[in-house]
Order: C-alpha cells, then structure tokens, then sequence
C-alpha cells in the first residue's frame, strides 16, 4: 500500500471551476484537482524551476512532479479529446494571506477566509485598528479597505486584484 502523501499548499482560490469546449457537453469530464491545478500555476504560469515549486506547495520534488504530471496528462487528454474540465477536491491546505498596514506598516498573517477567517474588508491592523491595509503576494500589493463594486467576483482581499 503507498503511503499517504502530505497535504500540497495552495495559494488561493481559483477563478473558475469549469470549462465546457463548445457542442461537447455529453462527454465525461475530467477533474483536475486543487493541488494539480496550483502544480500548473507555478511551473507554467508563474515559471519557477521544480525546486521552488515544491518548496511553495510544502511536498518533495517527486511528489511534485507526479502532481505535475497528472495534472498535464488530464489537461492534454481533456483538450484533444473535447471534454469538460472540472476543477475540484484534491489533498490540499489554503495558504494564510499577508497583510501590511498603510499606517503603521505592520506586517501580519490571516487564515483563508475558506476556512474561517474572515474576508479582506473585514481585517482591521492589529496593531492600530486602521482598515488601510495592503495584501502582499507573489510580488505584488493590492490596497483593500473596503467592498469592490468594480465587477469581479471576489470582494476585498480574498484574491479580487493582483
């Protein structure tokens, strides 16, 4: 019996969960899961070498690369054989979100609001209370103070803006 693998950790929630090709309705999907899809995310998106792409998602380099692996094979079968994608389910933690504070420039950690935690317009700094706050990520500041009312799906700090 293999033994079990740990948990890979993700970055953020996705965008979007289903792709249909166009007249292929019919056919069985494929699910890609979670850790898959964030496997993809950080070699062919993001570019990382191997090493830096286990390392984010907490599992070996062999662990990753089955991930990788898997993911690319069900990617390449769903877009040759015409079939819907599903992404969902897998073996995985959320990441907690880093915060930095416009006023003090405090510097802290908050749980996924999946899990819990509570969304980005809703973290005041713990140091002092102010709702100006930036999250920090993959090399970017996204400022967040209140709700969006700009169209896109996720409100405040929870992934809206990169």
């Amino acid at each position: 019996m293999p033994r079990r693998r740990c948990c890979g950790l993700i970055d953020d929630a996705i965008v979007c969960q289903t792709f249909i090709p166009l007249g292929q309705s019919c056919l069985e999907e494929i699910v890609i899961k979670l850790e898959e899809l964030e496997a993809i995310r950080l070699k062919d998106m993001v570019g990382l070498d191997q090493v830096d792409c286990a390392a984010s998602m907490g599992v070996s380099r062999a662990t990753f690369q089955r991930i990788l692996g898997a993911a690319r094979s069900k990617i390449a079968a769903a877009l040759i054989e015409g079939r819907p994608i599903i992404i969902r389910g897998g073996h995985y933690l959320m990441k907690n979100r880093v915060f930095e504070c416009v006023e003090c420039r405090h510097v802290w950690e908050v749980e996924p609001c999946e899990t819990g935690g509570k969304h980005g317009y809703e973290i005041a700094c713990p140091e002092c209370g102010s709702m100006k706050k930036m999250k920090l990520g993959n090399g970017s500041k996204h400022t967040c103070s209140s709700r969006h009312h700009d169209g896109h799906s996720k409100p405040g700090c929870c992934g809206g803006h990169s």
